[in-house]
């Protein structure tokens, strides 16, 4: 049986995907098509199970769990895709005239802030709908080794 005072704890899943991007307006440099190794880690917020004899005695949730699911439903769409924001017309229209080209087109500009936040919409239901006790605390997008966006609830 459980107990009522059970220890809470977080655990943090990192998954790795490769796609393009750039920025329509932006000053500088990401303007232009370019690409990233982006990094996201998904980190979920719980009580530890203490049911005696399971399988997952002393965790959160299974670390596969938590990758299988990001995987499935944002490393895997985005993965060498090009992901471009819907109002840059000019790139839309030239990514679509290229035979089976995987392209992602999104309602907001391909930021990492924007798209730790598209993450984080999409992930939250799923893991708490399957998972009711737990919550999605962060996901975080590492766009460069140094540069990064977190997204909250």
């Amino acid at each position: 049986m459980a107990g009522k005072n059970r220890s809470v704890g977080t655990i943090t899943k990192r998954i790795e995907f490769d796609a393009g991007h750039r920025l329509p307006q932006h000053k500088s440099k990401c303007r232009h098509l370019h690409g990233h190794r982006y990094r996201m880690e998904v980190t979920l917020q719980g009580p530890l199970c203490d049911e005696e004899g399971s399988s997952s005695q002393g965790m959160v949730l299974d670390f596969s769990e938590i990758k299988s699911i990001a995987q499935r439903e944002i490393a895997d769409p985005w993965d060498h895709a090009f992901l471009v924001y819907e109002g840059d017309h000019q790139v839309v229209e030239f990514l679509r005239s290229l035979p089976d080209h995987k392209t992602v087109v999104l309602s907001v500009i391909p930021t990492a802030e924007n798209l730790a936040q598209l993450a984080f919409s999409k992930l939250s239901p799923i893991y708490e709908s399957l998972y009711p006790e737990l919550h999605l605390a962060r996901v975080r997008l590492y766009e460069t080794p140094n540069s990064w966006a977190d997204a909250v609830k």
